[in-house]
């Protein structure tokens, strides 16, 4: 089972006359990196609310907006009247004095410092703790997205993995014809050059053994095997954070198939190393996907 990042979430419900509104997006990241947008009223939370995200989210690039709907009931702004007032009386006396148009002296005064200031509000216990299920909601809507995301990431990526399987089963066939393939070159190379009655044939097997074990890929073949086979039963796991995991054992499979290639000295194989490569990243960028 595997976990995207990418997904999106969204939950609304009414707390306390107020209607909270959460929309997270997810994409994915190399690590946990939160984006918060929250009204004042949820300033005092902010730490919590990051807190929970980071629990319940693991990884991924995260974008979460909180937003507060105007019900009638709530207050965003808190109007200082006694203040107002004191301001009013000498500005009322400056007005008269010069003349001035009375009308516009409110205008004046709603700018004036600490007239209007926002809404100091803030939840309750009780509050806090209705809210937090309107951001799980959010959270486990967005979930089950990157679940759904997750089945298409795993579905493509066991295919990936048995082409590279296929492909390494089509180099093992080829194995024995490319060492006779190696052994008959150099022997007809010596006949043509040397001549076949001026070399040491018993010489010449120890030299061949020697240079076909140096050239061998056996031991490659049974790596590759092993990690396509932990990758896959890696995929069958039920851990949700995985991606981390899966590339690695990707660069270790890319490690073999390098080797593979550069020892090979043969056409035939190196277009089935070529073939493997290319399935390769296609398996590294959707792995970049996983959670």
């Amino acid at each position: 089972m595997l976990k995207s990042m990418t997904g999106f979430g969204r939950a609304e419900k009414n707390v306390a006359n107020r209607t909270f509104l959460v929309d997270i997006k997810s994409l994915n990241g190399k690590q946990f990196e939160l984006q918060l947008k929250l009204p004042s009223i949820l300033k005092p939370f902010e730490f919590d609310i990051r807190r929970l995200l980071s629990e319940k989210l693991s990884r991924g690039s995260v974008d979460c907006q909180i937003s507060l709907k105007d019900t009638g009931h709530t207050k965003p702004v808190t109007i200082n009247t006694d203040l107002a007032k004191a301001y009013y009386k000498p500005l009322a006396e400056l007005s008269a004095e010069l003349n001035l148009d009375p009308s516009t002296i409110l205008s004046t005064l709603v700018k004036l410092p600490e007239v209007i200031t926002p809404s100091s509000e803030t939840l309750t216990d009780n509050e806090w703790e209705e809210f937090q299920q309107v951001l799980q909601a959010a959270i486990e809507d967005l979930n089950i997205h990157r679940l759904d995301e997750g089945k298409s990431l795993e579905q493509d990526l066991r295919v990936r993995i048995a082409n590279i399987r296929q492909q390494q089963e089509e180099v093992i066939k080829l194995e024995p014809l490319r060492k006779q393939k190696i052994r008959e070159g150099i022997t007809r190379l010596l006949e043509e050059n040397v001549g076949k009655e001026n070399y040491d044939s018993n010489r010449l097997e120890q030299e061949l053994i020697f240079y076909i074990e140096k050239i061998d890929i056996s031991e490659e073949q049974v790596r590759l095997k092993n990690h396509c086979a932990y990758f896959i039963t890696l995929l069958d796991e039920n851990d949700d954070a995985k991606g981390k995991k899966l590339s690695f054992i990707l660069q270790e499979i890319g490690r073999e198939i390098n080797t593979t290639g550069s020892k090979a000295y043969d056409s035939t194989i190196q277009k089935c190393v070529v073939l493997m490569k290319d399935e390769l990243e296609k398996a590294k960028e959707q792995v970049l996907n996983v959670l």
